[in-house]
């Protein structure tokens, strides 16, 4: 199982393009990103000079949003800042197995979101904004949801891939079954998912979802590091 100070967290991004998700990547010299309709998010070189990110700049096209993600790394002057949010990486504590949640899927509403699927998903997506999410999303990953009679009221999956790790995230429910621990359900169901097949599960938070931040600690994860979330606009 990987060590809490596993490098491969400090690059999350370019780690899962380059591994795990390499069929779902479009790369130029050291510049990747996910395909159109799976993710926005980028990646350069760990130390990337002009070259990587006129690379990526030739790879996303004139005037297109590179989310950077958590990349330390600032473009050149002429790309154009978008948004910057502080959040944190948090990860289940190593040497332990997360709990079984105390209901399975297909048994009170929890089952597993497949492609035909996805016109709900956006739908709840658009209703609750857990953060970006696009038509070719799930293919990252397994997605589970809840639904009642037929609605899907929440849903959370698997997104980045960095070897050894399984990020959970798309927790969102929608506002009228909130408070009944549908995300904590969710949450726990994947992870119990995650460390069954030798993964050890991670996510990230924006600082200001103090609520979520909560949900998490109170599940098991731990903070590793605090993280800086940047986009910008391609000259």
């Amino acid at each position: 199982m990987p060590a809490d100070d596993d490098p491969v967290l400090d690059d999350p991004v370019g780690q899962s393009l380059g591994t795990r998700h390499a069929h779902l990547a479009r790369r130029l010299g050291r510049a990747a990103t996910y395909r159109a309709g799976v993710a926005t998010f980028s990646a350069v070189s760990t130390e990337p000079d002009a070259r990587d990110w006129a690379d990526l700049a030739e790879l996303l096209g004139p005037g297109a949003f590179a989310d950077m993600f958590s990349c330390p790394a600032i473009p050149p002057a002429d790309w154009d800042p978008v948004f910057t949010l502080e959040g944190r990486q948090m990860i289940w504590p190593g040497g332990t197995h997360p709990p079984e949640p105390d209901t399975k899927p297909g048994s009170t509403g929890l089952v597993e979101l497949g492609p035909d699927s996805v016109p709900d998903m956006l739908d709840l997506v658009a209703r609750t904004e857990p953060g970006p999410f696009w038509p070719r999303t799930r293919e990252l990953g397994t997605y589970l949801g809840i639904r009642v009679d037929g609605t899907l009221v929440a849903m959370a999956g698997e997104r980045l891939r960095p070897p050894g790790w399984t990020e959970i995230s798309a927790v969102c429910t929608a506002p009228e079954a909130r408070g009944r621990g549908h995300a904590a359900r969710l949450v726990g169901a994947l992870a119990a998912r995650i460390a069954a097949r030798g993964d050890r599960p991670f996510l990230h938070v924006a600082e200001k979802n103090t609520r979520a931040v909560a949900l998490y600690e109170r599940l098991g994860f731990k903070t590793r590091r605090q993280v800086t979330f940047r986009g910008f606009r391609t000259p």
